[in-house]
């Protein structure tokens, strides 16, 4: 059997050039990165936006297990079985970070006869965003400190900086660092912490801000830190926002790919869900609507994050109306919820599947709750029983969503037809009536209160004093009325990641809130989500490796 690394590079690609070109887009419009990557030219946009939308459909998943859902494998699987069927559908993904690459996850292109390629460069270096994104923070954060140690003209007090250097690896050794040792030359000696990249709020900037100037004036309103009589301080007033934007200038347009089908795909940006908001940029969503007929984009890990955020950030800001949300669940994943251990999830268990199935439901019930039409993607496995299949099957009609077993792992666009026609349905037959869950307007403990209790069936938040000030002084700046975004853990509904299933009797912990006011949300940290994760014992990093002839081996 073929790893996923072989079967990718395997595929018969087309030159990235004819893959625009069957979009409609002219030549003067690609902008390439070699035969097989392009970006794409700022006046697309312009010639573009008097084109009718394509219709809107999310791909989310229940929460993740060490089972796996494959939630990447049915965004691109569903998409080549729409563009077998006859129908003009476009991809739109986020960007791989080096840090679940070279950590515990792996690659993140898809799996088996759905990925995108090419899958080592998307893997790896790419188009180079990742590195504009770290530059651009780390110039923000040199300035700063340079500030400081020229003078400070601007007062800033070094013990409430609160804006951080990143960096694209997983690197514990990083959280927590004393930057300014070695004499007066050197610095004003002072605490300091890395992030890795995909949780700074640059990132979060690149993948909500609508053009240059946009971006730029997001830059600008990054709350950096305190001067000495606690009055805040701006990126704006530390004078390197054109700097920044200019290093940004190249990552803010979409880069263009294809699936091993050959289906367009756009991957652009790259936050985590479970620190992050966790969807790709929306010029490379609205790019997609205005080239298909249908987009097909993802959220990152379970709708409790990523589909909550791409509804309550994401289609707020950018005045987007989903048509249609695939919920992607394995009986594997739905069996490993009832309690079964992963060494024994291949054998039969329905009474485990009946148990862990309330997962499912949970997060069927809370997209409906944003009025969007559900279909159920079960990611098929050869160890599906028969007995289990009907388990699902009778479940999604009790609930009345379609379900598809979609074997596009296997079978690639093939085995994801009856999952296309199903979603092609569902999106006819069921009108999208969306709407927020919130108002943004509220306060933020109300808010909370309602991600809380809605999506993740608590029984309310509890606010340390750390938090409580936190809001304080960020309701104080002005920022009080705009989105939430929760970092919590992705593998449970609540903020315990040992309790799976549907769980019950439970509060969430708010412990620490910061303002990212050029992102335009609130980040409210619980548990112990860290912002720059380690390496586990045995990286994936340890499996990789590069002939002499640049071939890449273990990579997924």
């Amino acid at each position: 059997m073929l790893t996923d690394i072989e079967i990718a590079q395997n595929a018969k690609m087309k030159p990235i050039i004819e893959i625009a070109r069957k979009l409609g887009i002219d030549d003067d419009d690609v902008e390439l990165y070699g035969k097989y990557k392009a970006k794409l030219s700022e006046q697309l946009y312009t010639k573009l936006e008097n084109k009718e939308n394509g219709k809107l459909i999310l791909v989310t998943a229940i929460n993740p297990t060490p089972a796996g859902e494959g939630k990447t494998t049915v965004s691109v699987g569903l998409a080549q079985a729409m563009n077998k069927a006859g129908k003009n559908a476009v991809l739109a993904l986020r960007e791989p970070s080096l840090g679940p690459v070279f950590g515990i996850k792996g690659g993140a292109a898809g799996g088996g006869y759905s990925q995108v390629v090419p899958m080592e460069d998307i893997n790896l270096h790419f188009t180079g965003d990742m590195h504009a994104i770290t530059a651009a923070n780390n110039l923000l954060c040199a300035a700063i400190d340079n500030h400081m140690q020229q003078g400070n003209e601007l007062q800033i007090d070094q013990r409430r900086i609160l804006f951080k250097r990143c960096l694209d690896m997983n690197d514990r050794a990083l959280r927590n660092v004393v930057i300014g040792m070695g004499g007066k030359l050197n610095g004003i000696p002072r605490e300091d912490g890395f992030q890795i990249t995909v949780a700074s709020e640059i990132m979060a900037i690149l993948c909500l801000a609508a053009d240059l100037e946009d971006l730029k004036k997001r830059i600008s309103s990054i709350l950096i830190g305190y001067n000495y009589s606690g009055e805040p301080v701006y990126a704006g007033q530390i004078g390197v926002a054109g700097a920044m934007t200019a290093l940004l200038k190249d990552a803010l347009k979409p880069n263009l790919v294809q699936t091993l089908e050959n289906t367009p795909a756009f991957i652009h940006g790259g936050p985590f869900a479970n620190i992050a908001h966790g969807c790709n940029s929306v010029r490379a969503t609205k790019l997609a609507m205005k080239l298909g007929d249908y987009c097909i984009t993802e959220a990152g890990f379970g709708s409790d994050l990523g589909a909550e955020k791409f509804f309550d950030i994401k289609c707020r800001f950018a005045g987007l109306r989903p048509d249609c949300v695939v919920i992607v669940a394995t009986i594997r994943a739905l069996k490993y919820n009832g309690g079964v251990a992963k060494a024994d999830l291949q054998t039969e268990n329905t009474q485990a599947l009946e148990k862990g199935i309330v997962n499912l439901q949970v997060h069927v019930e809370n997209m409906q709750k944003f009025g969007v039409p559900v279909v159920v993607a079960i990611n098929r496995f050869h160890t599906d029983s028969d007995a289990e299949i009907k388990i699902v099957e009778d479940f999604c009609k009790k609930m009345d969503v379609e379900v598809s077993m979609a074997d596009i792992f296997a079978k690639g666009g093939n085995g994801g037809i009856d999952l296309a026609e199903k979603v092609c349905r569902t999106i006819e037959e069921k009108k999208s009536d969306f709407s927020p869950l919130y108002d943004e307007t509220l306060s933020i403990k109300e808010k909370l209160d309602i991600i809380a209790k809605e999506i993740y069936r608590a029984d309310g938040v509890v606010f340390t004093a750390a938090a409580e000030k936190n809001i304080k002084e960020i309701e104080e700046l002005g920022f009080g009325n705009i989105p939430v975004c929760v970092a919590k853990t992705q593998y449970s509904l609540s903020d315990d990641q040992t309790k799976l299933g549907k769980p019950e009797n439970f509060k969430i912990t708010v412990r620490e809130l910061k303002l990212s006011a050029g992102a335009g949300f609130v980040v409210a940290l619980t548990g112990n989500i860290m912002t720059m994760p380690g390496l586990p014992k045995k990286p994936a990093a340890n499996n990789i490796d590069c002939d002499n002839c640049g071939n890449i081996t273990g990579l997924f």
